[in-house]
């Protein structure tokens, strides 16, 4: 497996390009607009093709790159059907399995965060996007968030995965690449170790955090699958 962890600073996201060596097909997981030359020459450098963007859900902090990408390198858009974005090509459910080449994603529904998030799961890893930081995990004050409803979701969808299960979180503000189940269950300061559901909930309504900085550019423009960008940009 061809795989990068790749930063976008701004906006502290990661996304990740996982390519098959033996179909030299390839995935990208929460692409960003600003980013979409540099994936494009990656990509290229690698004799890849891209079949998927993979949302794991619709973003408040920065504008995806999966419309630019559509239009330039044909790929198609994965989203959950609760996203709220129709634009996508494909709208998935919990459990769907999607197949590139070699590698396998199994979709797990984590929402909490946002109604429509969703986390992807392989043999040996998962991407967890806004669901599960390490040492935290999304907010839950804005845009169909439900603090009960995540802390389900993490300890139902996420903590019961195999605990050597590596963790890749859609953002990290403290250079942090990946966790494990295991180190997440057991000490996240939000979500681990004996934390209950009513401690969790009191938690995430007392952080009092700002209004997210990007949210009216970039809600709009990922219900429109990043192409409100595109016609700014191009």
């Amino acid at each position: 497996m061809i795989f990068h962890q790749l930063f976008e600073p701004e906006t502290c996201t990661y996304t990740y390009l996982l390519g098959c060596k033996r179909t030299r097909r390839a995935v990208l997981i929460d692409p960003v607009a600003s980013e979409v030359d540099g994936y494009c020459r990656q990509l290229d450098e690698l004799e890849l093709e891209l079949i998927y963007t993979m949302e794991t859900h619709v973003h408040a902090d920065h504008i995806t790159g999966s419309g630019l990408l559509r239009e330039r390198l044909g790929s198609k858009s994965v989203v959950h059907r609760d996203a709220g974005a129709m634009c996508a090509d494909l709208l998935v459910t919990d459990g769907v399995l999607l197949q590139v080449g070699g590698l396998e994603f199994r979709v797990r529904h984590t929402p909490g965060h946002t109604s429509g998030c969703i986390s992807f799961v392989m043999n040996d890893r998962v991407f967890t996007g806004d669901s599960l930081f390490i040492g935290g995990c999304g907010r839950t004050d804005f845009q169909q968030g439900d603090a009960g409803r995540l802390f389900d979701s993490i300890h139902d969808k996420l903590f019961t995965l195999p605990p050597d299960t590596l963790v890749y979180p859609g953002h990290d503000y403290n250079g942090n690449t990946v966790s494990t189940i295991r180190q997440e269950r057991d000490r996240n300061p939000r979500l681990g170790g004996a934390r209950t559901r009513d401690e969790f909930i009191q938690i995430m309504e007392q952080l009092d955090l700002p209004y997210p900085k990007f949210i009216d550019q970039a809600l709009p423009a990922n219900q429109a699958c990043g192409m409100e960008a595109g016609l700014r940009h191009g």
